[in-house]
């Protein structure tokens, strides 16, 4: 599978425009959403390749989206990886127990980013 659209999800408009930056010099699609409702509504429009999510946010954190998304079979086969301030090894390993296929911990390296992409791909 190529990764060609990636799907930010951050509640942090510096984090959306950094990640953005990042993938579009790589010659990807990016669009944004500020909240799981966004990204729900973003996903239905446009399925991504990839999904970047954030933890933290109001709402619907980035672990129970993840969930979500993870059990729903038309969104099912998306790779996320979980792209956060959360740095303990306890939330890595939930995140990725909730579907999650990496994780990154801010802030983001653009190589390393680049390069858990390019594995996914």
């Amino acid at each position: 599978m190529t990764i060609q659209s990636v799907l930010i999800v951050d509640d942090s408009k510096t984090e959306l425009m950094f990640l953005s930056d990042i993938l579009k010099a790589h010659g990807l699609t990016v669009r944004t959403a500020e909240n799981a409702d966004e990204a729900l509504k973003r996903m239905q429009e446009a399925k991504p390749d990839l999904i970047l999510m954030d933890v933290v946010m109001p709402g619907q954190n980035g672990f129970q989206l993840t969930r979500s998304i993870h059990r729903t079979p038309e969104y099912a086969d998306i790779p996320i990886i979980m792209c956060t301030s959360k740095s303990l090894e306890t939330d890595r390993v939930w995140g990725l127990r909730q579907g999650a296929k990496d994780y990154i911990t801010k802030p983001v390296n653009a190589d390393e980013l680049m390069e858990k992409i390019r594995d996914l791909g």
